[in-house]
């Protein structure tokens, strides 16, 4: 028999329903709870506020998960014509519609009864209010409409913090309002860099995206500014009292860096460059995060 010409094997059921909710944006979004967490319990946590810590990141992973497969239902159809994609089990057709949603519900139901039951009722409904401001409001309602997609929906991708502030205390404070404002700034800025090097993706899929609707030179200068404002309110922590020289030091060379990105993006536009400024805001937002937890930690 030639192998060759085998039909590749399809993956796993487990496999796909694990690719639907988005591991790698999951995680980013459980660090940054974990960090919102941290930042609320003065000191080393004790083995209580440890316990809580981990069933409140359980909860929130299972409610964006929920909301990241239920994107993946909503957007199958522009899912399969981007190459970024087309390789999501909804959009090659492995998993039926009703398979999905159930998914997506159960993740749902099963995070939303542990935050409520095991950390707060604060919690669970304000993680549940980021999840239909994600799967609903972004990905239903905006995202489709307007080329401000990305700065409304915006909001949802920035409560990470604000969960995690709220399971530790059981209250929204200021300070988790200022790690909120700094993902808010960072989002736009990340999400167009990488818009700018899959403009023919996203002009093929009809979404309204900034670069298809205002062009490649105003999006350009549209990061350009948001890294400027990012910047003064990433030293917001320190201004506030919530860190001290570690941060500030760490929060100045990543914005800066993000600055410089943006403003030869901005210069002379290459694929290759905005490749790499979208690589170096993940940096950016990991990085200054890490560094908000070595200063509560060292200092």
């Amino acid at each position: 028999m030639n192998t060759s010409l085998a039909t590749p094997a399809s993956p796993s059921i487990f496999r796909q329903f694990y690719a639907l909710t988005k591991p790698r944006v999951v995680q980013l979004i459980v660090f940054c709870a974990l960090i919102g967490m941290v930042l609320a319990v003065p000191g080393l946590p004790s083995w209580d506020e440890l316990r809580l810590m981990i069933l409140a990141c359980m909860g929130i992973w299972l409610v964006a998960g929920a909301a990241a497969a239920f994107n993946c239902l909503v957007e199958q159809g522009i899912d399969a014509k981007m190459k970024r994609t087309a390789w999501r089990p909804t959009a090659k057709g492995e998993l039926a519609d009703w398979q999905t949603l159930l998914f997506s519900a159960l993740l749902c139901l099963a995070g939303s009864v542990l935050l409520y039951v095991w950390v707060n009722p604060l919690t669970m409904w304000l993680t549940f209010a980021t999840f239909v401001g994600y799967a609903v409001v972004y990905t239903v309602i905006l995202k489709p409409l307007t080329p401000q997609n990305i700065v409304i929906g915006g909001a949802s991708g920035a409560m990470p913090p604000v969960l995690g502030w709220a399971a530790m205390t059981g209250e929204v404070g200021p300070e988790a309002l200022i790690l909120f404002l700094i993902i808010f700034l960072w989002t736009p800025p990340h999400f167009w860099a990488l818009a700018l090097y899959r403009v023919e993706d996203y002009r093929q899929s009809g979404l309204p995206m900034l670069p298809v609707t205002h062009g490649n030179e105003f999006t350009r200068l549209q990061i350009l500014l948001y890294t400027l404002v990012l910047f003064a309110a990433c030293l917001m922590p320190f201004v506030f009292g919530m860190s001290s020289w570690l941060y500030l030091a760490a929060a100045c060379v990543l914005s800066l860096g993000f600055f410089v990105h943006a403003f030869k993006l901005w210069r002379d536009y290459s694929d290759a460059l905005a490749r790499k400024t979208f690589r170096f805001s993940l940096i950016h937002l990991s990085a200054l995060f890490a560094a908000l937890l070595l200063d509560h930690y060292l200092l």
